[in-house]
């Protein structure tokens, strides 16, 4: 179960990097242009699809072994449930272009 772990702290890094472009959103903290498109681009991109792909590994394993505390820490996956939440909280609530 190593690739959990190693899934689990891509996903946490994704996380991160989706509160550094949400910041870079909102305000313009650097000019460098190849930081901002990396910092965007795992922010977004890749953390759109691994944060949530995480958290189904994480409910596999539960429906499977009942432990997962033993594959990891229990901070990254609180971590990780944490960063789901902000990017489906961004997504529906942030972008609904009936509020603005």
């Amino acid at each position: 179960m190593r690739w959990l772990l190693f899934l689990s702290r891509l996903a946490f890094i994704c996380g991160v990097f989706f509160l550094l472009s949400i910041s870079l959103q909102l305000y313009d903290w650097t000019d460098n242009q190849d930081i901002i498109g990396t910092v965007i681009t795992v922010g977004y991109f890749m953390g759109m699809i691994i944060v949530p792909v995480t958290i189904l590994c994480y409910l596999f394993v539960l429906l499977i072994k009942k432990r997962l505390k033993g594959y990891v820490p229990l901070w990254i996956v609180f971590g990780n449930i944490i960063f789901l939440f902000i990017f489906l909280y961004y997504l529906f609530y942030l972008n609904d272009h009936s509020n603005t």
